[in-house]
């Protein structure tokens, strides 16, 4: 028999989704720890592909203006040879970047709604990413800026996009930290993670609407107006990540958060072992 949401459930986890999706600490994981600890069982992979709707629109007006130029100059540059600059580049970019997880989302679907948010995983993923970030900020040199972005960096930071279909890893930390690897600069290599998040993340959206009210793997049903609910606290949180998020890269590192994912999934593991929570 299926669950049904209730409103705290509806309000706790949108919340939860604006607050960690720009965060390279998993926003999929933190939704399947919180939905475990806080109420007995899992919201779904659809609910969090669609609470995401909320958080890309935050994007879609953070980066308004980037994306109207991007647009236009990608347009213009079909047209017009001589106009294909870096936008029209970037535009193309987006597009190559995108086709990997585009791929892999569908042809792994079913595995994702269900397997794939085992909590041992989702801790596991936690701690082992953290290293990840680490190893990207101690080895990579970070000197181009975004202007310096090629196929190649496009194609890459699509390809380890495609890590953030397992809870537990994180888009903008799978993504980023491959940004930093090729040698682009920490704020380039964010800003270029929520731009190629935009097409997937609303794909997966739109397509996971239906099953979000009829779960079709693991989760619970939740009504329109939760969904809702939950959507635009998701979309309003996310607006003040983005904000946060590009102002600490700039000045911090990944690290700080490799940190709280170590200690995160650590706890998870204690959780699961001692039978306070059960997978």
């Amino acid at each position: 028999m299926i669950e049904t949401m209730t409103w705290l459930q509806a309000i706790v986890l949108g919340a939860v989704q604006g607050l960690t999706e720009f965060l390279p600490i998993s926003s999929s994981g933190h939704l399947r720890i919180v939905s475990q600890i806080w109420f007995g069982q899992d919201a779904g992979a659809s609910f969090t592909a669609v609470t995401q709707l909320g958080t890309e629109l935050a994007v879609l007006i953070y980066f308004a203006k980037d994306i109207w130029r991007i647009v236009c100059a990608w347009f213009a540059g079909l047209r017009d040879q001589t106009k294909r600059g870096l936008d029209y580049r970037v535009g193309w970019y987006v597009i190559l970047a995108t086709i990997p997880i585009g791929v892999l989302g569908f042809v792994f679907k079913d595995q994702i709604r269900t397997a794939g948010r085992n909590l041992w995983l989702v801790a596991i993923m936690l701690i082992a990413f953290s290293f990840v970030f680490i190893a990207a900020e101690r080895f990579a040199s970070r000197a181009r800026p975004l202007e310096k972005i090629t196929g190649r960096d496009a194609l890459i930071m699509g390809a380890a996009q495609c890590l953030a279909l397992i809870p537990g890893v994180s888009r903008s930390g799978a993504t980023a930290s491959a940004g930093l690897f090729v040698g682009l600069q920490r704020e380039a290599a964010f800003r270029f993670s929520f731009l190629i998040a935009i097409p997937a993340v609303l794909a997966s959206g739109l397509f996971s609407l239906k099953d979000v009210f009829e779960p079709a793997g693991e989760g619970v049903a939740a009504s329109g107006p939760q969904i809702l609910v939950a959507t635009v606290v998701a979309f309003v949180l996310g607006y003040v990540s983005i904000a946060w998020l590009l102002k600490f890269v700039s000045h911090h590192s990944m690290s700080w958060f490799a940190g709280y994912r170590i200690a995160l999934g650590l706890l998870v593991i204690v959780l699961l072992s001692t039978g306070v929570i059960v997978q």
